[in-house]
């Protein structure tokens, strides 16, 4: 969904009001949350995990894998076009960030050393997600 005019867009304020302060941080203003800090670093739950924001599947636990970083880790996310991928060279780096394809939120990084069958690790915000268990 490249179409950036077909994207959820709601003001600062509205997500301020949707979302918790910590989410909104994350998403809305692309920050990170502390390694460790949330429980989906650990969750073991089958399932999507959707976009906290706008509530489109993200990633399937079945992609999930401990990557011992202190983020909730996947080698692919649910479909290819779940996800964006964009440049992002803040913090004197340059790195790949991961954006919901639907409403542009920040949930994380992308980097080239995750396991088979993808090479990747999609290093995400727990606090980005929302985990809907399997039935």
């Amino acid at each position: 969904m490249n179409d950036t005019s077909s994207k959820l867009k709601k003001s600062d304020a509205e997500w301020q009001q949707e979302l918790s302060p910590d989410a909104f941080y994350v998403t809305r203003k692309h920050g990170t949350e502390r390694p460790f800090s949330h429980p989906y670093n650990d969750e073991k739950t089958q399932g999507e995990y959707a976009c906290v924001c706008c509530g489109e599947p993200l990633f399937h636990s079945n992609a999930k894998f401990d990557s011992g970083t202190g983020w909730p880790s996947f080698f692919q996310p649910i479909s290819a076009d779940a996800v964006e991928e964009h440049s992002d060279r803040s913090l004197f780096m340059t790195r790949t960030e991961v954006r919901c394809a639907n409403c542009d939120a920040h949930l994380g990084h992308v980097f080239p050393d995750g396991p088979q069958p993808t090479g990747q690790r999609y290093c995400m915000n727990g606090v980005a997600m929302k985990l809907k268990p399997s039935e």
